[in-house]
C-alpha cells in the first residue's frame, strides 16, 4: 500500500510518532545509568522494576477505553499526559520527581498504543496490514539508531532542553490529533452502557477483559509471545553482559600495516548499530517477501532463528562470527514485527479490538519482567548454560506457536 494512497490519519501519525520515537530513544536507554548515579545502582535495580507494572494497567487501560470512547480520545489523553510529565521531568526539583514523571511518561505511553494500532487495524484492509505496520516499525527504528548516539550528548549535556523538546513535540502532536485526526471506531462497536460511577465503569472493563483472557487460543498467542520475547530482548540484556565479560580486544580489520582495534565495550556498540542498522533497512523488504507465508510460519521460523542466532553467540568470540549471527537473531525479530500486529488485528472481534491491542501488549510488558532472569542467572551458570536457557526459551515458543494455531483453526472451523 503506497504512503501517497494512506489515510490522513495515518500519515500525521506517522510523522508525529517517528519524530517522537527518536527524542524518546535519546533519554530512554540512560535512564536506569541516570538513577543509578543519583541514587545507587541497588536502588535504580529495583526502581526500574515498578515501570512495567504500570504499563501493563496502562495498556489495559487505554485498551478498555478505546473501544468505549473512541480511539481518538484514548490517544489525546496519552499523548496530553506524557506532554505534562515531561515537562514534570524538566522542572523537576528533586530526583524522585523526576521517577514519579518517567513512570508518568510511561503509563501515558502505555495508554496511548493500543488506541494507535487499533486505528491502524479500523483503517488498513486485512492485507495491506503487514506492510502498514512494517512501515511504522521502520520510523520508529529510525529513531533507535539515531536516538542514542544524540542522546549520549544532549541527555547528560542538555538534559533540560531535551526533556523540553520531548514536552514540546508531543504538544504539537496533541494538536494535529485534535485537529486533523479523525475517530475511526467501527459502527459495530458496542455502546457503553450507563453506570452510575466511575468505579462501576472500570468494574465493566476489567470483567470484558476477564473474557479475553478466558479465550484459550489468545492465552497460548500469548504465552507464545512471551517466550519469544526472553529471547529477543536479550540484546540489551545478557548479550551485553556477554560481550563485555568475555568478548576480548580484537581488531576488526587491518590495512597498510594498520588496524582498527576495538574493544569489548566498543565491540558491543557495533553489534548494537548492526541491529538497529539491520531493522531500518530490511523489515520493509522482508515483509513483502514473507508477505503470502501463512503467519504460523513466520512465528516459527523467527522463534528458530532468534533462539538459534543468539545461542550461537556462546560459540565463538571472533568479531566477524557475532556480526554473523547478529544477522540470524536480528532477522527472527524482523520477520515477527509486523506479522504479530497483523495476526491481533484480524484475530480480534471488531467491537473489541482496542482491548485485544491492549491485553496483546502483555507480552511484551511480561517478557521484559522475565528476561533480566538470564542476567542474575549469569553469576552462577557458565555462558553457554544461560545460551541454552534462552535457546530453551525460543523452542518453548516455537511449540506453543504450533499449538495455537491447530487451536485457531480448530476454533473457525468449530
Amino acid at each position: 500500500m503506497p504512503l501517497r494512497l494512506w489515510n490522513t490519519n495515518l500519515k500525521v501519525r506517522l510523522f508525529g510518532e517517528a519524530l517522537f520515537n527518536m527524542l524518546f530513544w535519546m533519554y530512554f536507554p540512560f535512564i536506569t545509568v541516570y538513577f543509578g548515579a543519583a541514587l545507587g545502582n541497588h536502588i535504580a535495580g529495583i526502581l526500574m522494576t515498578v515501570p512495567p507494572i504500570f504499563s501493563i494497567v496502562g495498556s489495559l487501560l487505554g485498551g478498555a477505553l478505546a473501544d468505549r470512547l473512541g480511539r481518538r480520545p484514548v490517544m489525546l489523553l496519552g499523548a496530553s499526559l506524557q506532554t505534562v510529565m515531561f515537562a514534570l521531568f524538566a522542572l523537576s526539583p528533586s530526583h524522585w520527581t523526576d521517577y514519579a514523571a518517567f513512570i508518568g511518561i510511561g503509563f501515558g505511553g502505555a495508554i496511548y498504543r493500543p488506541a494507535s494500532s487499533a486505528m491502524v487495524a479500523d483503517l488498513v484492509p486485512v492485507q495491506e496490514r503487514r506492510q502498514v505496520f512494517a512501515t511504522f516499525t521502520t520510523a520508529n527504528n529510525l529513531g533507535a539508531v539515531l536516538g542514542p548516539a544524540l542522546g549520549a550528548i544532549f541527555f547528560f549535556q542538555y538534559r533540560q532542553e531535551l526533556l523540553w523538546s520531548c514536552s514540546v513535540v508531543l504538544l504539537v502532536y496533541f494538536i494535529a490529533i485534535y485537529f486533523i485526526v479523525r475517530e475511526t471506531l467501527p459502527a459495530s462497536a458496542s455502546i457503553p452502557e450507563r453506570t452510575d460511577s466511575i468505579l462501576q465503569v472500570f468494574k465493566a472493563q476489567w470483567k470484558r477483559y476477564g473474557i479475553i483472557f478466558r479465550d484459550k487460543v489468545f492465552l497460548v498467542y500469548i504465552l507464545a509471545g512471551i517466550f519469544a520475547l526472553v529471547t529477543i530482548m536479550q540484546l540489551d540484556l545478557y548479550l551485553a553482559v556477554y560481550v563485555i565479560d568475555y568478548v576480548p580486544s580484537q581488531t576488526l580489520f587491518s590495512w597498510n600495516g594498520h588496524s582498527l582495534m576495538l574493544t569489548s565495550t566498543e565491540i558491543l556498540g557495533w553489534v548494537l548499530g548492526l541491529n538497529g542498522l539491520l531493522f531500518v533497512l530490511f523489515i520493509l523488504p522482508v515483509t513483502k517477501w514473507f508477505r503470502n507465508w501463512k503467519e504460523r510460519d513466520v512465528f516459527v521460523l523467527s522463534s528458530l532463528l532468534s533462539g538459534v542466532g543468539t545461542f550461537a553467540l556462546g560459540l565463538n568470540t571472533n568479531i566477524w562470527f557475532l556480526f554473523f549471527v547478529t544477522i540470524i537473531f536480528t532477522f527472527g525479530e524482523i520477520v515477527r514485527s509486523p506479522v504479530t500486529q497483523s495476526f491481533i488485528s484480524h484475530y480480534a472481534p471488531e467491537h473489541a479490538r482496542g482491548q485485544y491491542m491492549g491485553a496483546d501488549s502483555l507480552q511484551f510488558t511480561v517478557g521484559r519482567l522475565l528476561a533480566p532472569v538470564t542476567v542474575f542467572l549469569s553469576a552462577w551458570v557458565s555462558p553457554m548454560g544461560v545460551f541454552g536457557i534462552i535457546l530453551l526459551s525460543a523452542l518453548i515458543s516455537t511449540v506453543l506457536y504450533i499449538l495455537l494455531f491447530r487451536m485457531y483453526v480448530e476454533k473457525s472451523h468449530s
